[in-house]
């Protein structure tokens, strides 16, 4: 299958049950070249989900812990990412329900392997086209966002899944103040609460890996008791 920068590298967070199901998905994910991070529950589900930030779920309905239909509510509670539902259930109440719900697709087991394969691939091409801006671009700072690439003088810059979603947050609205429970939605979630303390941990270490030049402007700027902003992207696409 032909490949782009943007499923190369993209992150997918598997929940299912089924040991053997999720074996033969993850094999099949692998081979294209996919981060995959597998969950056995669905409140395992939501652990994963709020650390590595995902670029696409791929998750069964018929869960024992939770309601797999109301884990999709709470997912769309604070990402907008694909979500793929993959469901031995065949109904057609159970699809309507899916899709209201917030997924993107609903693939009925047993299902081909190219199958799956061409309609993740189909979901992260279609959320690319969706988000014309690729690159974020400031002094010695350029940021590719289908590469998940941050670039500092010419040498690659490496952040936690975290980190990162903090700067392509803040890099995605340059120019405009993100407020800070803006960023606590954002990146954590329902489970954002009061964690200022942990937004000041990673901003922290954001700062300390960008570092600047003396000559260069910062690269975040605080607004007390407000946010934070990035200077305005000088480059609009690669």
């Amino acid at each position: 299958m032909k490949k782009n920068r943007t499923t190369d590298r993209a992150r997918l967070l598997l929940i299912d049950e089924d040991e053997n199901i999720s074996y033969l998905l993850r094999k099949t994910m692998e081979r294209d070249k996919y981060r995959i991070y597998s969950a056995k529950s669905g409140r395992e589900g939501m652990e994963t989900g709020t650390s590595i930030c995902p670029d696409l779920i791929l998750m069964d309905t018929d869960l024992h812990d939770l309601d797999g239909f109301g884990l999709i509510r709470w997912f769309r509670g604070w990402t907008d990412c694909p979500l793929l539902v993959i469901s031995a259930q065949n109904s057609y109440s159970d699809k309507v329900r899916a899709l209201y719900d917030g997924a993107d697709d609903y693939i009925v087991k047993p299902f081909h392997e190219e199958e799956l394969a061409a309609r993740i691939y189909t979901a992260l091409r279609r959320r690319t086209l969706n988000h014309p801006n690729t690159c974020y671009q400031s002094g010695a700072l350029k940021i590719d966002f289908d590469r998940r690439q941050v670039i500092l003088s010419g040498r690659e810059v490496h952040f936690s899944p975290v980190e990162y979603r903090i700067l392509e947050c803040l890099a995605s609205n340059s120019g405009a103040v993100v407020t800070y429970q803006m960023l606590l939605e954002k990146i954590w979630g329902p489970y954002a609460g009061s964690g200022s303390r942990i937004l000041r941990v990673n901003m922290t270490n954001i700062r300390k890996k960008l570092g600047r030049a003396p000559a260069e402007p910062e690269y975040i700027i605080t607004i007390p008791r407000v946010g934070y902003r990035m200077p305005e992207s000088q480059a609009l696409m690669i």
